[in-house]
């Protein structure tokens, strides 16, 4: 019997024991561990929304395509002729035309577009409500500057105050509850002011505008499609920033008893540049944080500095995105082409009159105006 020495059983010991990492390897993951990975948990956290919307074209689908109608206009050219381009014929008398808007701030926006409209629209029908749609209490803009800015459209106007619903720390405000409770409100106004089957009604957000020339067509041809949305030139903070043709919320409907105010995709059918989207377009400051933080896309101020006056006002004259967000496209090649600030236009051709009639009162809105006041 052989019995195993004290020196060939320590070697086979040895070979069983565990190894030892070298110290720069053990370094190295100590450092993954402690330092990368929670830099990494912090930068997706606080990027989450850059990183889905950059990744949107993968896990997206884009809406079915509108059918784009040809948009025919240029001055001195008959109304009959316009009609007979689009394929419609004139009508013996012009349509009613009903403007309804649900009103937060844009008072600059808004007398630019009664101004425009003006002449076309039998009744301005506005509703502004006392709270933003996430429930922060506000003055009644509109009811405060009704006679000093609107007082020349008084005649058509039609005015209520909506009484909204405080937010607190024990309720929270769903921004899309309290809006869709004012279209509704805005609904039962029109019917109050006696629009009827036949009428045109235009439903868009404030700073949505129509052209006049577009709803000059519309109000005298027939033959129009019953509901149709409106592409509109697409800007932001100004006309010096135009982004592109993307708009199409802002839509016109010969109303019926089944119509209904809405926001959202309604048809397939779209009348090409038919007027204005000027996104977040005031004045001040302070208006860019009113609405940041009171509509119903306020869940995109994901950090309190957004809302730095001095950040602002160097983002508008940059062109750069309030939120710090990707573009929201569908292909890569669009997303890819729109990153990055937008590209400034000198450009001031085919705006609404009334808008370059007082340049100097809106300078803000035109090329070289990017300056803002405070408050």
């Amino acid at each position: 019997m052989i019995i195993p020495t004290t020196t060939a059983m320590a070697g086979r010991s040895s070979r069983f024991s565990p190894r030892r990492l070298p110290p720069r390897l053990l370094f190295s993951l100590l450092f993954v561990v402690v330092v990368v990975l929670p830099l990494c948990a912090y930068g997706i956290f606080n990027n989450g929304q850059k990183i889905s919307y950059f990744f949107r074209p993968v896990w997206d689908t884009p809406p079915h395509p509108f059918t784009r109608l040809p948009h025919y206009y240029a001055e001195n050219v008959s109304t009959r002729q316009l009609c007979s381009l689009h394929g419609w014929s004139l009508r013996e008398h012009p349509r009613r035309v009903f403007d309804a808007v649900i009103f937060s701030n844009e008072l600059d926006l808004l007398e630019i577009r009664y101004r425009e409209l003006y002449p076309y629209v039998t009744k301005f029908v506005i509703l502004e409500s006392n709270t933003t749609f996430t429930g922060i209490s506000k003055p009644l803009y509109f009811a405060r500057d009704r006679a000093a800015r609107f007082g020349f459209a008084e005649d058509k106007i039609a005015y209520s105050a909506f009484s909204g619903r405080i937010a607190s720390r024990d309720h929270y405000q769903d921004p899309f509850v309290l809006e869709a409770d004012q279209r509704r409100a805005l609904n039962a106004m029109l019917k109050r002011e006696g629009i009827s089957n036949g009428d045109l009604l235009i439903m868009s957000d404030t700073d949505e505008i129509p052209s006049s020339h577009t709803m000059r067509l519309l109000q005298w041809c027939d033959g129009i499609p019953p509901v149709m949305h409106l592409e509109l030139r697409n800007y932001m903070y100004s006309f010096e920033f135009p982004v592109d043709y993307s708009s199409w919320r802002a839509s016109v409907h010969v109303y019926d008893s089944g119509t209904q105010y809405r926001h959202s995709r309604q048809t397939d059918v779209i009348l090409s540049d038919a007027g204005w989207h000027c996104s977040f377009c005031f004045r001040k400051l302070q208006d860019f944080v009113i609405k940041m933080t009171g509509y119903s896309h306020a869940d995109r101020v994901r950090r309190t500095d957004f809302l730095n006056l001095e950040r602002i006002q160097k983002i508008i004259c940059n062109g750069d995105d309030l939120f710090d967000m990707l573009p929201e496209e569908y292909t890569f090649k669009e997303l890819i082409k729109k990153m990055g600030s937008i590209p400034r236009s000198v450009s001031a051709v085919h705006l609404p009159s009334y808008l370059l009639q007082n340049a100097e009162k809106f300078r803000f809105l035109l090329p070289g105006g990017c300056l803002r006041m405070p408050q």
